[in-house]
């Protein structure tokens, strides 16, 4: 099916370590392998060289045949929602040591009383300052008080400080100050590690540059740990090829760049399956798609445009408030446009103050895990309704390799939900498994609304071991008619690990307005992230060429956001910045504002090099043959007949292309169920790929 750029004379092989399963596949010469297996957070590498072994012992191939390895993880992610990172300090300049609780000064609900910002990961007896200062556009106003850097280095010794983000004022324009305070401090404390804003986030607004800062720092000395264990074990296993770590952007980097800036490793796995939807998308010629990613612990929903993710310089995590912006930590980092929310198949049901099922964000995990894996988890979970409602054979599930107990399931929501609410266990399972098609329904509807999509326009590709069991029910309430469930969907965001572009973004903050517009200051600007981007380079050395890509962020003087225009590497000259800006402006809100001064605030470079290509024919939809005939009939719960209906039971491996099969009907996998109900057909295409369409005449039902 593809022509693999990296992978030709050998394997390739990825990772992705989520909240519940670890997920790897295995490619070779057209063949594929997958695996999953259950996470083991204490020690996530144990799971990794777990599968990674079944893996190759399944496939027969040989450690030292793999010539690219790719890895995801959420470990990150998890240290920042945990609260179990490490300790860190904040020297910054006098007078902005608050700047990490002040923020921008903002309520994400102005009609709460009793609102609960977030907690910052340094705390106030941790944040130290100095005499030093730097103006708007880089000179030097106040020296920086080197002696002061003595009693500093003394306070984190005396604090057992682990991890330290320096972030002076306006230091994007000149770092010296930073540079000169991390040397001093390195030759002090020798081993502690240090980030520096001027390189983790060169931009400007203090606030989201502290933060994220503060943030690389706190999760620098776990991250950079766990790729150590993890170089140690690809070792062991005699795996030597150069590993690789999915970023955030929708990339990957070699593992000594992603351990610089760790920062860029939060939601890299969600950023894999936007890349898979985006390869599904360009490989059918859909321009619209919406990317609609459960796994065991979380649902991730993106849209694709023109076979392309929308890719935004701001994440937030650690949400007070789900759906609320500006209740979480802000991270400026190249990020996947996506919404992330508290609906897998590990999501706990429970019964709230006013007497109604809720679900999630709370998560089983895999430890214990739903109760009907045998774990001695006792809370119900989407996965025990998705069970007690027929969808999930509890003999079939993730290759064979968990049995599941239905009487635990039952019991579990008879105990914790049934009871409660007067109702049978069944009734608390569809209850359940509505409720979470529901919020995931309605988080695609927010999302939609606010980027100003059309969600009914789109094709809903659903991957991860829980999104084909519930894509069919969430399409129907998002009025969506076509679905595609792409091959190996149950591990669907590995597979894009092993799609994504080698990608790495470099930015600086220089603000130039337009009506002061100096070709010659731009082009010294343009000559500086150059040489930034030389110095990746050379740590790529033998990677291969890279291409690179400016663009230049913009907007109305006195906005508060900006937009992205494309530029090349030669300086412009004003009126064509002002132009493409115009353009791109009106394409996104439908006008301009004549007369307004316009702004460049700043500069981007990303280098990049195809890692993987399709073969270039769309697959095709052959014409229609019977299908083999079903393997089983399995009683499922339908909700719109009340009751439950028998189901034909297929093996996808058993469907050939061309291969019709009409709903009700389970598509079995090792890795997932696809859940075609009776308003479906589905159809096998030449790839491989289930493409589900609503039969004529049928109506979407909410």
């Amino acid at each position: 099916m593809a022509d693999k750029t990296s992978g030709d004379r050998g394997a390739r092989l990825a990772a992705d370590i989520g909240g519940t399963f670890t997920d790897i596949v295995l490619e070779l010469g057209g063949h594929r392998w997958s695996r999953k297996v259950l996470t083991t957070h204490r020690a996530p590498e144990k799971a990794l060289m777990q599968g990674i072994e079944e893996t190759l012992h399944l496939s027969g191939v040989a450690p030292n045949q793999i010539v690219w390895f790719v890895h995801g993880t959420t470990l990150a992610t998890n240290a920042i929602l945990e609260r179990r990172g490490a300790r860190t300090a904040l020297l910054t300049t006098d007078g902005f040591r608050d700047v990490l609780e002040i923020g921008d000064e903002g309520r994400f609900d102005p009609t709460d009383l009793n609102l609960v910002k977030p907690t910052p990961l340094v705390p106030r007896e941790l944040r130290f300052t100095i005499s030093e200062r730097m103006a708007a556009d880089g000179r030097p106003l106040i020296p920086l008080d080197e002696a002061r850097l003595t009693m500093v280095a003394a306070a984190l010794r005396e604090h057992r400080v682990e991890s330290l983000a320096i972030g002076f004022l306006h230091s994007y324009t000149n770092p010296d100050h930073e540079r000169a305070a991390r040397d001093r401090i390195e030759a002090l404390l020798p081993g502690l590690a240090i980030s520096l804003s001027s390189d983790v986030c060169p931009e400007i607004r203090e606030y989201e540059r502290f933060s994220t800062t503060c943030t690389n720092a706190y999760i620098a000395p776990i991250v950079a740990a766990y790729l150590d264990r993890l170089e140690e074990n690809l070792r062991w296993l005699d795996i030597r090829c150069p590993a690789f770590l999915m970023t955030s952007g929708g990339g990957v980097v070699p593992l000594h760049l992603a351990k610089r800036v760790p920062i860029r490793l939060v939601e890299s796995g969600p950023a894999g399956g936007a890349v898979l939807s985006s390869s599904i998308a360009q490989e059918l010629g859909e321009t619209r798609v919406l990317s609609f990613d459960m796994g065991g612990t979380t649902a991730k929903i993106c849209f694709i445009a023109d076979g392309l993710p929308q890719v935004s310089r701001l994440l937030e995590v650690d949400r007070a408030a789900r759906f609320r912006r500006g209740s979480g930590l802000p991270l400026r980092i190249p990020v996947v446009e996506l919404i992330e929310i508290g609906a897998g198949g590990g999501s706990i049901a429970s019964v709230d103050a006013m007497g109604r099922i809720a679900v999630g964000p709370r998560s089983a995990g895999s430890e214990p895990g739903p109760a009907c894996y045998g774990r001695c988890g006792t809370e119900p979970t989407v996965t025990d309704a998705d069970v007690l409602i027929g969808r999930i054979d509890p003999e079939r599930f993730a290759a064979r390799t968990v049995r599941l107990d239905i009487q635990a399931a039952e019991g579990a929501l008879a105990g914790r939900v049934g009871d409660k609410l007067g109702i049978e266990a069944l009734e608390a399972a569809v209850g359940t498994v509505e409720l979470v098609d529901e919020t995931m329904a309605n988080a695609a509807r927010v999302h939609g609304a606010e980027l100003g999509k059309d969600l009914a326009r789109h094709c809903l590709v659903a991957f991860g071991g829980a999104a084909p069991l519930h894509a069919a029910r969430v399409a129907e309430k998002l009025g969506v008619s076509k679905i595609v469930v792409p091959k190996a969907a149950g591990v669907g965001s590995a597979v894009g690990f092993l799609r994504a572009p080698m990608a790495y973004d470099i930015v600086i903050s220089r603000p130039v307005r337009l009506d002061a517009y100096d070709a010659a200051t731009v082009a010294t600007i343009l000559d500086e992230i150059d040489r930034r981007a030389r110095d990746v380079m050379s740590s790529l050395a033998g990677i291969g060429e890279l291409s690179t890509a400016h663009t230049a962020d913009m907007r109305y003087v006195g906005q508060g956001s900006e937009i992205s225009v494309s530029i090349g590497r030669d300086a412009p000259a004003a009126q064509e910045l002002q132009a493409r800006f115009e353009e791109r402006y009106r394409a996104l809100f439908g006008r301009v504002i004549p007369g307004a001064p316009i702004e460049v605030i700043s500069w981007q470079l990303r280098l990049s090099r195809d890692t993987w290509r399709g073969d270039g024919r769309a697959p095709r939809l052959k014409a229609r043959a019977k299908a083999t005939a079903p393997s089983a009939v399995r009683p499922v719960f339908d909700v719109h007949r009340g009751g439950f209906t028998p189901y034909d039971v297929y093996e996808r491996g058993a469907l050939s292309p061309g291969a019709v099969v009409r709903g009700p009907a389970l598509i079995v996998e090792d890795e997932t169920t696809t859940v075609v109900p009776d308003r479906f057909d589905v159809r096998a295409d030449e790839s491989g790929h289930l493409v589900l369409e609503r039969c004529p005449g049928q109506e979407a039902v909410g």
